[in-house]
């Protein structure tokens, strides 16, 4: 690709011992029974799937926190555009699942920043690489070697990366790699599916031995051999099933007694993975609950979101355009997972103000509708706001005249009676 002839190396190299990253897929001897490529195995990619196609479904935005005009949402088109269409080659929301797919397979993800001659960002591209090498130049500043698919490599400055992780342990620049946790595991999982297979295979073998007491040759064994095959073991026969044979054949039944492991045991190692990828089977299998889908995005999806609103904003702005409140956040507007009661729950919201008409119909999958976008409110909800300003403009000389008002906006929201022509009602009954 062209853009990876766009690097910018370092003086002098001089690898960091320590700082080097072995991505997943590449071969090696602890992983032989599974190739070492944790995609090709249907567990692992259940186990990641959902977490993949929920970060693909965060939205992300640009927001600009003005003192003076408040929160803006997308303010410049040239960011907008970048977080929509990254590179010629992918959405935004494809981006996002391939990163995170690397991220769940490494807990590394890098993503390559080319910008423009005045060192603005044009293109993100999800880097395609085998292995990571942390470099330093003479003045300390840090550089990624990475070697790809195809043999050749590239070095770009850390400060044109944005670089995802998790299992940040011992490493100082990358996260610990799962091979070592997954290796047994998938060895186990990769041993039993070769039993079955196996098992299977050797089933099909031969299950009747007929030893004839003389002589024949080869063809008339063959001969004598499709005969009793036709007359016993065809599905068509007449003596259904019943066999005789003379004192020349005896006839010997070979059982298959190949191993097959206990399905328990299976169940338990694949227990252990999905656990090690902290999901389940409900989540796996789409049949969660509006609370345990809850559960899961705030223990796996949220921190990830959260880590790229953050990295995003670092690498795409300096400190000064952070200064301003610029920042990138990833929200999840469309986890859309709620349950139709809660959904409708939400109304209340609408008419407190906190949620705009078009917001909850976002929510409920429907259009937005003109006029929408302003936030509204119950009549009954404003009376206080109206109180409010009228005592505030309270004094000695109007003090009657406001209280007389206050009474009579409180006795419109109660059906269009005053307070005080309920207590003249009132006495007037006590007499």
């Amino acid at each position: 690709m062209r853009l990876f002839n766009r690097n910018k190396g370092p003086t002098k190299e001089k690898p960091n011992e320590g700082s080097w990253l072995a991505m997943v897929s590449t071969y090696g001897e602890n992983y032989y029974s599974w190739n070492g490529k944790l995609y090709e195995s249907d567990i692992v990619r259940a186990c990641i799937r959902p977490k993949v196609k929920a970060v693909g479904k965060l939205v992300s935005k640009h927001i600009r926190a003005d003192p003076k005009k408040g929160i803006i949402v997308n303010p410049e088109p040239y960011i907008r555009f970048l977080l929509e269409e990254p590179n010629p080659y992918m959405t935004g929301q494809q981006m996002q699942q391939k990163v995170e797919t690397q991220l769940c397979l490494n807990n590394n993800a890098f993503i390559l920043i080319v910008r423009d001659e005045n060192g603005y960002p044009m293109q993100l591209y999800p880097v395609p690489c085998v292995s990571a090498e942390a470099l330093y130049n003479d003045s300390g500043d840090l550089y990624l070697k990475f070697q790809y698919r195809n043999g050749k490599s590239g070095i770009f400055s850390y400060e044109d990366i944005i670089h995802l992780k998790q299992d940040y342990n011992e490493n100082d620049i990358f996260g610990e790699s799962p091979a070592k946790a997954l290796s047994q595991m998938m060895e186990v999982v990769g041993t039993i599916d070769q039993s079955i297979i196996k098992a299977i295979k050797n089933s099909s073998v031969v299950r009747w031995l007929l030893k004839f007491s003389q002589s024949m040759r080869e063809e008339d064994v063959k001969k004598n051999v499709d005969a009793f095959v036709k007359n016993y073991l065809s599905v068509e026969t007449e003596t259904f099933g019943a066999a005789g044979v003379d004192a020349k054949a005896d006839v010997q039944r070979i059982e298959p007694k190949d191993f097959v492991p206990n399905a328990a045991q299976s169940d338990r190692t694949i227990d252990r993975i999905y656990s090690f990828f902290n999901t389940n089977k409900k989540i796996v299998q789409s049949t969660w609950t509006e609370d345990e889908w809850n559960a899961y995005y705030e223990a796996e999806i949220e921190p990830d979101a959260i880590q790229w609103g953050k990295v995003f904003t670092i690498k795409l702005f300096t400190r000064k355009e952070r200064s301003f409140g610029n920042e990138i956040i990833f929200e999840a507007s469309n986890l859309q997972c709620a349950s139709l009661n809660t959904k409708l729950g939400l109304q209340a919201m609408v008419d407190r103000g906190a949620m705009t008409p078009n917001e909850w119909r976002a929510v409920i999958n429907m259009a937005p509708v003109e006029g929408g976008d302003a936030p509204i409110r119950r009549l009954d909800t404003q009376v206080v706001n109206a109180v409010e300003e009228l005592t505030k403009l309270m004094n000695k000389e109007n003090y009657e005249k406001i209280a007389e008002s206050i009474v009579k906006v409180i006795g419109s929201a109660k059906g269009g009676e005053g307070i005080g022509e309920n207590r003249c009602e009132r006495g007037h009954h006590t007499e």
